[in-house]
């Protein structure tokens, strides 16, 4: 039965309608980032958040890794940050992260060494925020982090994807993330992508949540469709589940099969019956856990456990059943506390708890009693240590408590209920069936519990109309007592008559009746106790359930023990036609008529006609049915005296007749039980069948699994020989390890040995200075070390050296300056393949000096011989205006020899009708802008004014500031 703790609804404005997708991964989880946003579109209007494990002692690189791949923007989270559409967000590796209405909140790290799942953490908080609008991804990564985020976004009603365990590099997470059944898309990361082009723009993604349900009144044969396909296939009759919640579910399979009108998925249904099966295991919302508010179980304890022991008495038989079970942490829950309260008590008392469900696959869960480690949490270590058992999948009950808890597949709506019941649990499942169907659950618990019984329902749901059942005892935590019969004014006994006007005796006038309808009422009474015929209600083994009438010529108590069997009440010569006509009824199912029996009455004969009528048609919670006697004409004793050859006829005639109709009903009857006879033997011969076929695998089974202890201890002994061989290769190995690492300690040349996949093997000491390595940088990417010296585009050349297998060598600079010349050789193995690169820096910091000594003295010459024969002239000064030098066109030009010229302030060539001009360039120009070349004025030596076209350009020091001008400067005729 649907299961499901209370989802609150955010209202989002339109432009927090964007999906958000999750992306999640561990180890091997970059090079799955990178296939994955390879092949993605920039403008699918989602956004992405990636979260990896990452270590918080160092810095991340992955933004700097990611934004090569993609051209949407990346960003590296700070907190309080909204998300925006088309935008990847990286989580930074010292917090755990969360989404509150959009924005992105850093939250501490946790301290607890394995306790950091932070893909689950922020799934979780995504599927909260976001609900249909949540998209969770799965990549590489060891453990099982991120499983319990995609559960959360399957309920929320967003999708859900997970890498192909082959293409993954660990494939850990995707195998604990699919083993959920939680997953919708299992694809490798360059198809996740591609599908989520194609459902990007989907109108599910794009309508709000709250909006769904409006679209069910136009829509609402198509729905109708659905809801007699899903009965057809399951049985289940969802028609009066409330609407918004079905909806939801139907739109998200609509939108995973890419269809947008809801009767192109009534079609899709009626050609894919599976996707029935699907859609029914999408609707039973399966989310429960261990002790779900603590509090409402510490008021069991306190509350209502001891109550019902004082109830019980010496009965000593305690009856607990907990509907929409899901897959049982609830009933455990139950069972854990109840133990707890009884102490050693417990032996004493005979303890049944039934927990029932529509899903057999949570059913089947809830059997196994098998949890993840997870549960530690919620459940506390003192409990687990008690109750639970530690395997390898996590923690199983204990059998002492499995021993007393009963699964089984039951829908409460339409199935009988269990009886004599104690206490009912059933939390948060009414919140999702319309006003009929909780009615009719309640009537169904009210019967099913004891008088004075206990019933706990959901924080958020109440009895509603049905107050005259139930009366609330705990406000807070939701726990009913059930009323005693004799008290009700109103109980559902007349839901199980044919009309509202049958026997209305039934109904007592309650306070808040009309005087006009009280009167109506004793009017029908009256008529119904005068002129109706005589009837009893009995169940189906006949126990008289109510009277009705004058049933005293039919139905009088027998002689001995007090019972109300209908057969040893009613008249001798009823009981066979009776017994028959009732059987019938109750095979049939049907209305059964009987006319003209007789019987001895007032020393003649009666006619009698009966009438067994079902009254399933009512929706009784027990199968009932009315019997009613209708009186015909009474045949009168005969008067006078008789002739004794006529009273002899007239007797045997009567004996024959009566003798005869025995005889039929009795033939009728014997034929009944013969044809059911048949039927139980063709069932039992069914049955037989199958135990001997079962009993046939079982042999089988037994003999395959002697094949195989007899395969593993073969494979056992296979096994000891290969260790004793590995021992001695191991052995071998270490004296070859240690010749190594002496070797490369001796060598004072930086050395460093990469893996095939780039990530270092082995390093000589020289190369910790040089590439800022420690010891244990070992088996870690190349690309996350920062070293000291600038390798340009280092990964794609080590990749071209392992898929070439050629040397190639580059000169590098480090941070001090110093030049080393980089060569790269590829590791080979003995059959010459390449299994990565062997880096070697040889230092040629002195001969990269004389060469750029010899390359700057070139180029100074070069340099000078062009200014110095330039036509225009050229000059160099500083910010404060001094000359640093001049050519012979300068001179030229302004008059002023080089030597006059590097006295002079550059001031003195310009006019005061330029200065502003020139003096907002400078600044500009200090400040490291460029200024484009322009028309200005300039004064000669002599005082002249002349029309030139000058052009700039910033000379800069050691460090990389502007220290100087270069100006150029063309007379303009």
């Amino acid at each position: 039965m649907i299961h499901q703790d209370k989802v609150d609804i955010n209202p989002n404005t339109e432009t927090d309608t964007f999906p958000i997708v999750g992306i999640g991964a561990s180890a091997g989880g970059l090079n799955a980032f990178t296939q994955l946003l390879k092949a993605l579109p920039i403008d699918t209007g989602m956004a992405f958040v990636l979260v990896q494990h990452l270590d918080p002692k160092h810095v991340s690189l992955l933004p700097d890794l990611i934004k090569r791949t993609t051209a949407m923007p990346v960003i590296e989270i700070s907190d309080n940050l909204r998300v925006e559409p088309n935008h990847i967000y990286v989580m930074p590796p010292t917090h755990s992260l969360a989404l509150l209405h959009g924005v992105l909140q850093l939250l501490p790290r946790p301290d607890v060494r394995g306790k950091f799942l932070p893909i689950d953490d922020f799934l979780t908080s995504l599927a909260q925020d976001r609900q249909n609008h949540a998209i969770a991804i799965i990549l590489s990564g060891t453990a099982s982090d991120g499983t319990l985020g995609i559960q959360a976004i399957k309920t929320a009603g967003g999708i859900t994807f997970a890498q192909t365990e082959d293409s993954a590099e660990y494939d850990g997470m995707p195998h604990s993330a699919i083993a959920s059944g939680q997953v919708d898309f299992v694809l490798p990361p360059k198809e996740i992508a591609h599908k989520l082009a194609q459902i990007a723009h989907h109108p599910y993604l794009k309508q709000q949540l709250v909006n769904l349900a409006e679209d069910v009144p136009a829509k609402e044969t198509d729905l109708s469709k659905i809801f007699v396909l899903l009965r057809a296939r399951t049985g289940i009759d969802f028609t009066y589940y409330k609407h918004p919640t079905i909806l939801r579910r139907i739109k998200r399979r609509m939108m995973l099969h890419q269809l947008d009108e809801m009767k192109d998925y009534v079609k899709f249904l009626r050609q894919h019956p599976k996707e029935l099966d699907i859609l029914f295991q999408d609707m039973l919302i399966n989310v429960t856990s261990f002790f779900r508010d603590p509090e409402a179980f510490e008021t069991l304890k306190k509350e209502v456990f001891p109550r019902l022991i004082e109830q019980l008495a010496n009965e000593k038989a305690l009856r607990i059943w907990i509907p929409a079970c899901s897959t049982g942490e609830e009933v455990y829950s139950i069972a854990i506390a109840l133990f707890e309260f009884l102490g050693n008590q417990v032996n004493a008392m005979h303890i049944q708890i039934f927990a029932s469900d529509i899903d057999k696959q949570a059913i089947d869960k809830a059997r196994q009693g098998i949890y993840s480690h997870r549960i530690d949490e919620a459940v506390g270590i003192e409990r687990l240590a008690r109750f639970f058992i530690k395997t390898t999948n996590g923690y199983q009950i204990c059998t002492s408590i499995r021993d007393v808890c009963v699964f089984a597949i039951q829908n409460v709506i339409q199935d009988p209920p269990f009886s004599r019941i104690n206490l009912i649990c059933c939390r948060n499942l009414l919140i999702y069936l319309n006003t009929p169907l909780q009615k009719r659950v309640l009537n169904t618990f009210y019967y099913a519990l004891r008088p004075n019984g206990f019933l706990m329902l959901g924080t958020s749901e109440s009895i509603g109309s049905e107050a005259q059942l139930f009366s609330l005892i705990d406000k807070k935590n939701k726990i009913y007592l059930r009323k005693s019969q004799e008290n009700l004014a109103n109980t559902d006994l007349p839901k199980i008559l044919p009309t509202p006007q049958s026997f209305s005796a039934f109904y007592s006038h309650s306070k808040d009746t009309p005087p006009a309808m009280q009167v109506q009422q004793a009017a029908e009474n009256i008529i119904l106790e005068k002129y109706g015929p005589a009837a009893v209600v009995i169940d189906q083994n006949m126990h008289i359930l109510y009277f009705r009438g004058q049933t005293g010529p039919y139905i009088e108590p027998a002689t001995g023990s007090a019972s109300l069997n209908l057969l040893k009440m009613v008249h001798p010569e009823l009981i066979i036609e009776l017994r028959t006509l009732v059987h019938q009824a109750i095979k049939d199912n049907n209305s059964v008529r009987k006319e003209g029996l007789r019987m001895h009455h007032h020393g003649g004969y009666k006619n009698i006609n009966l009438q067994i009528i079902p009254l399933a048609g009512s929706k009784t919670i027990v199968p009932s049915y009315l019997v009613v006697f209708e009186p015909g004409a009474e045949i009168p004793a005969r008067q006078g005296p008789l002739q004794p050859e006529d009273a002899c006829k007239d007797t045997r005639d009567l004996r024959i007749s009566a003798l005869e109709n025995e005889l039929l009903t009795e033939r009728e009857y014997m034929q009944s039980i013969i044809e059911e006879q048949e039927e139980t033997n063709e069932e039992m011969q069914s049955a037989n069948e199958e135990i001997q076929s079962a009993n046939e695998e079982l042999q089988s089974i037994n003999e395959e699994l002697e094949t195989t202890k007899e395969e593993l201890q073969s494979t056992n002994e296979e096994l000891t020989t290969i260790i004793e061989e590995h021992e001695n290769r191991n052995q071998e190995l270490n004296l070859i390890n240690n010749d190594l690492i002496n070797l490369l300690a001796s060598i004072d040349t930086p050395i460093v040995i990469l893996h095939k996949d780039l990530s270092i093997r082995r390093f000589t000491p020289a190369a910790k200075v040089l590439l800022n390595l420690i010891d244990t940088d070992t088996n870690r990417p190349i690309s996350n070390i920062r070293p000291n010296i600038v390798i340009p585009d280092l990964e794609s050349q080590l990749k071209q050296v392992i898929e070439s297998a050629v040397t190639k060598s580059m000169e590098v600079q480090d941070d001090n300056g110093h030049w080393h010349l980089l060569r790269l050789h590829p590791y080979q193995k003995q059959n010459k393949n390449p299994d990565g690169v062997v880096m070697v820096f040889i230092d040629i910091d002195a001969i990269k000096d004389i060469e750029q000594l010899r390359n700057a003295l070139q180029y100074e010459r070069r340099l000078a011989a062009i200014i110095r024969d330039s036509n225009d002239a050229v000059t160099v000064q500083d910010f404060n205006g001094h000359i640093l030098a001049w050519n012979q066109r300068a001179t030229e030009m302004f008059g002023y020899t080089e030597d006059e010229a590097l006295q002079l302030n550059a001031n003195q060539l310009v006019p005061d009708i330029a200065r502003e001009e020139m003096r907002i360039m400078f600044e500009q120009l200090q400040h490291g802008q460029k200024t484009p070349p322009c028309e200005t004025t300039r004064c000669t030596k002599e005082g002249h004014l002349l029309k030139v076209w000058m052009t700039t350009s910033i000379l800069k020091n050691d460090a990389g500031n502007p220290a100087a001008i270069a100006i150029t400067e063309r007379e303009i005729l």
